[in-house]
């Protein structure tokens, strides 16, 4: 017979403290309270299909962006293809975008 790691009861406390606040530190405070990894934990929320991955955002806390949707941008504003303005730096597509009229 194999060991379960998580009982019924874990499993109800880990839902419950979790859907409060779907956040990795709390993942990190369940896995201290049960004496389990944060891996562990997570794998099991991921499992359940309960858990919530952290959206990414840039430093200034937008969205982020991929130079292929700013050359999108780019392209449509101009009407014609430039296949190797993906080759730019971002930082000079985004000015571009930033100053199409």
């Amino acid at each position: 017979m194999t060991d379960i790691n998580y009982t019924d009861d874990m499993v109800k406390a880990m839902t419950d403290t979790y859907n409060e606040n779907p956040t990795l530190d709390t993942a990190r405070t369940i896995a201290d309270d049960l004496g389990k990894s944060t891996k562990s934990v997570v794998a099991k929320l991921v499992s359940l299909g309960i858990y919530k991955k952290a959206e990414r955002v840039t430093k200034t806390g937008a969205k982020p962006v991929q130079k292929a949707e700013l050359v999108k941008l780019i392209e449509a504003h101009y009407g014609f293809s430039m296949s190797s303005l993906v080759k730019a730096k971002k930082l000079d597509l985004q000015n571009l975008v930033d100053n199409l009229s």
